[in-house]
């Protein structure tokens, strides 16, 4: 997930609510959801977004930056585009230990989950040729994509081991997440279609759409105020969060 700072990359850091304290001055309350349906959240965010993915790779007319990646990589060495995310997710977490991020139950989950249920859906999706088809594929993949994104963020569990890289990169160095972020996604863009991985015109759309509706989606499913005189904990909005698989 993308970020505007560092409070952005863990939602829970600048949540009150997330460690049971109210923040001073604050107006605005909002009821903190509990750990059950905060875990019902954080899997369903994840397994809808492997599915997302996977309608994206069954459209076949361009995949976000890392899968671009996930796909090249799966060319060239014949594993399944959702076992190769596993792998590359698992070996970007190692590289939080130098920059020392500390990951979340949604980071080691997001490692795994994403990719099988990538895979799941790929083995359901029939083959698809026809453009009539692919379009809509690759529509409905964008949206479901920025549905699943807001459901994870709103589970508070921490960042994906991608994102994580990004936010741990412009702690160390000093340069803004969205340079960290252009710089990483574009060495994995490149590297990933010279392995054969699928850019075009959904690589594009999807660049364009998933920062709103992400942040549409995450209005959505984040809890809705309670009245002024309600003793449920403050919070705010972990806005401006972009999920990477």
């Amino acid at each position: 997930m993308s970020a505007a700072g560092p409070s952005a990359a863990d939602p829970s850091a600048a949540d009150p609510s997330a460690s049971g304290s109210s923040a001073p001055g604050t107006t605005a309350v909002t009821a903190a959801p509990g750990i059950g349906r905060r875990l019902v959240r954080l899997y369903c965010g994840l397994a809808l977004y492997g599915a997302s993915s996977a309608l994206l790779v069954a459209a076949g007319l361009g995949l976000e930056p890392w899968n671009v990646l996930h796909q090249g990589l799966a060319e060239l060495t014949g594993l399944s585009i959702g076992v190769v995310s596993i792998v590359v997710g698992a070996a970007v977490l190692l590289l939080w230990i130098p920059l020392r991020q500390r990951p979340g139950l949604g980071t080691v989950s997001n490692v795994f989950v994403v990719g099988l249920a990538m895979d799941g859906t790929l083995a359901l999706l029939p083959d698809t040729r026809s453009l009539a088809v692919r379009v809509p594929l690759l529509l409905a993949g964008i949206v479901l994509n920025g549905a699943a994104t807001g459901l994870y963020i709103a589970a508070r569990f921490g960042p994906g081991p991608r994102d994580g890289l990004m936010t741990g990169l412009h702690r160390r160095t000093g340069r803004s997440i969205r340079l960290m972020r252009t710089a990483v996604e574009v060495a994995v863009v490149v590297t990933g279609f010279l392995l054969g991985g699928t850019i075009g015109v959904g690589t594009v759309l999807y660049a364009v759409s998933i920062g709103p509706l992400a942040q549409a989606f995450l209005r959505v499913f984040t809890p809705a105020p309670a009245p002024a005189g309600s003793t449920v904990v403050a919070g705010t909005t972990p806005g401006r969060v972009i999920l990477r698989p």
